[in-house]
């Protein structure tokens, strides 16, 4: 799969639901083939600001642009992943993932081998013929970037895809989705609360207030993601650095968070 063109770029993002406002005048560039992390406390509008990257919600102010080209391949430029896999009970491991192309301009008898492709690449294709519920959490969430990848997309939007794991699954499938998304070279936008996920997968790391969410700081790391390792003292260095920034908006909003609760 040849590196994405495309660029996603936001300018004075803002939201507000009600009288509530969530996100406040945000800046964000992913750069082309290369994975943007977005971290912040609970509640700082991560999750809205992909929504709104990805078309879902039109933001109260600001704009949202793609540049460069998708690729011949791109059956679907922009291409979520969430923190559940919905995959459908009554279709296989193979099944879910057909269910993407069923409706593209690629030919039936392409399919196979795309399917066959992206279960590769996601170690799965002893599981092709598996149901939904035999698989672990884990493997699920596998079946989930499969079919995100078989559409070819030009970008990927992931919403916490791993928050939903114990943590012995999370720490298992980390490093393979490292290796995962980076030869999938996909312009990549991930959202995450985990400092440890941000320090393996991302390029550019940009780092939210609490709410409204204002861009904070970005921090750029140059190290390829294909070798990082979690116990790389340069990459403890950097979930240090990103707790500095969030700690004391991340105790805030939690307060914040509890009294609203109450």
């Amino acid at each position: 799969m040849s590196a994405s063109a495309v660029r996603l770029t936001a300018r004075g993002v803002t939201h507000a639901f009600h009288a509530l406002t969530v996100l406040e005048g945000v800046d964000l560039d992913a750069a082309p083939g290369e994975v943007t992390v977005v971290i912040g406390p609970s509640g700082c509008g991560k999750s809205t600001l992909l929504g709104i990257l990805g078309g879902l919600l039109a933001p109260a102010a600001g704009e949202v642009r793609l540049a460069g080209a998708a690729g011949g391949e791109c059956l679907n430029p922009i291409t979520y992943v969430f923190q559940d896999a919905s995959l459908l009970p009554w279709r296989s491991v193979a099944g879910n993932v057909s269910l993407v192309l069923e409706d593209t301009p690629l030919p039936a008898s392409e399919r196979p081998a795309r399917i066959a492709e992206v279960l590769a690449q996601t170690k799965l294709s002893d599981f092709a013929a598996a149901w939904p519920k035999q698989l672990s959490g884990g493997m699920r969430q596998r079946v989930g970037i499969a079919r995100a990848l078989a559409v070819r997309p030009a970008v990927l939007l992931m919403d916490e895809p791993l928050s939903a794991l114990d943590a012995q699954s999370r720490a298992l499938l980390l490093d393979d989705f490292a290796a995962l998304i980076a030869r999938a070279s996909v312009t990549c936008v991930y959202v995450t609360h985990n400092l440890a996920e941000a320090a393996l997968l991302g390029q550019t790391i940009v780092v939210l207030s609490r709410r409204p969410g204002k861009v904070r700081a970005v921090r750029r790391i140059e190290q390829p993601i294909e070798g990082r390792h979690p116990e790389d003292p340069r990459l403890l260095e950097v979930q240090a650095e990103l707790w500095e920034l969030i700690r004391d908006d991340a105790a805030k909003a939690e307060r914040e968070i509890a009294g609203a609760d109450a």
